[in-house]
């Protein structure tokens, strides 16, 4: 049922009510004329119509919207379109359960077979982390990797970042220290937002893998003290990381927010935060937010913790997902590969392949 208003029309499928402002329905017209026919590109240019444009006649003709306007353009919008364009494109992310460890998927099935990609990418979505197991133990294996997660996102420090105790030293991890809590360089204002630790090799004692929720983190100090995280949404902060022959720097607050207010990333880096000008305003405030967020970022209720075997590849959302690690006995061999990649190019497989296993299902049906 159609119904029209002053400036829009009301648009009923069953429970659903759709009001539908006359320069959106002006804007996604489906027309060859509107539309790149072989792309489906948007090329109508929307200035080129009046802002208080109005059509002359509005109806329904076999389940799509059939719109005159006033220069004598047709426009046809299929209304199954419009019912599906408020269906989420991913899945819910959700909040870690108790004792949460991640789950597992055989890197061959993760590589060979769409629908175990689909599976392990939407769990990758809703929890932040993956873990691959039976992975290559041969160095630069993460490369296959790009064929669900996209191509390498290259930074300083090498493509494949190699991480030992007989390596070059340039920062903890490449000691046998405990490393706290932190996602890789906060000291880019565009931080990778996937990384894969791939374990070649572990043999020594010690040195667990932890994880932490920081989204969760950052949620609940919103909910329980929103002073402290507006105070981390908006003092910015430097990060510094670099060797003699590398410097990246950035400034920018901990905790960055959606227009919605939803959390978009959590950025933390202890040993990579520098030292904050003691002039700036704010500093005292923020120094309190400070110090609550690290005590709930080494609180047991948001980690998981668990060993991370040689052939196997953990999988962080970085901009969510902290990662850590025990200290450990340099008693035997532990070789450690990482990469980054980027988060809309894992998300986004799994429209495409859900699209391509559709596909093929249906031509294995013609």
């Amino acid at each position: 049922m159609i119904e029209i208003k002053e400036d829009s029309i009301i648009l009923t499928v069953k429970k659903n009510k759709f009001d539908l402002p006359f320069l959106w329905l002006r804007d996604n017209c489906q027309c060859d004329e509107c539309r790149i026919t072989e792309t489906q590109e948007k090329q109508f240019l929307l200035h080129s119509v009046p802002v208080d444009i109005v059509p002359n006649h509005v109806e329904e003709i076999d389940n799509n919207i059939k719109i005159i306007w006033p220069d004598g353009h047709e426009s046809f919008i299929p209304i199954d379109l419009i019912k599906n364009s408020y269906l989420p494109r991913y899945p819910d992310q959700c909040e870690w359960p108790e004792e949460f460890q991640p789950e597992k998927y055989s890197w061959k099935e993760f590589l060979d077979s769409n629908e175990i990609a689909i599976e392990a990418l939407k769990t990758f979505v809703r929890f932040g982390v993956i873990i691959l197991k039976d992975a290559p133990k041969e160095s630069n294996s993460l490369e296959f990797l790009a064929k669900r997660l996209g191509p390498i996102n290259e930074v300083l420090f090498e493509r494949i970042h190699n991480v030992s105790v007989t390596g070059h030293v340039y920062n903890v991890a490449h000691t046998p220290k405990g490393l706290p809590p932190h996602n890789d360089f906060a000291s880019y204002k565009s931080q990778p937002s996937v990384q894969v630790l791939h374990m070649l090799e572990n043999e020594c004692e010690g040195g667990e893998s932890i994880i932490v929720d920081g989204w969760q983190v950052a949620k609940d100090l919103k909910d329980e003290m929103p002073e402290h995280f507006s105070i981390l949404q908006n003092f910015k902060v430097p990060f510094r990381e670099f060797d003699q022959e590398n410097e990246t720097y950035a400034e920018a607050p901990l905790i960055k927010c959606a227009t919605d207010g939803t959390i978009e990333s959590f950025r933390y880096s202890n040993q990579l935060m520098q030292m904050i000008d003691p002039r700036k305003e704010g500093i005292r405030e923020f120094y309190k937010a400070y110090h609550e967020i690290s005590l709930r970022v080494h609180n047991k209720k948001y980690r998981s913790t668990f060993r991370l075997n040689g052939g196997e590849a953990l999988v962080v959302a970085s901009l969510r997902v902290l990662h850590a690690r025990e200290p450990f006995i340099p008693n035997g061999r532990r070789h450690l590969q990482d990469a980054y990649f980027t988060y809309d190019n894992a998300a986004n497989n799994i429209v495409l392949l859900s699209n391509q296993l559709s596909e093929a299902i249906r031509r294995r049906h013609i």
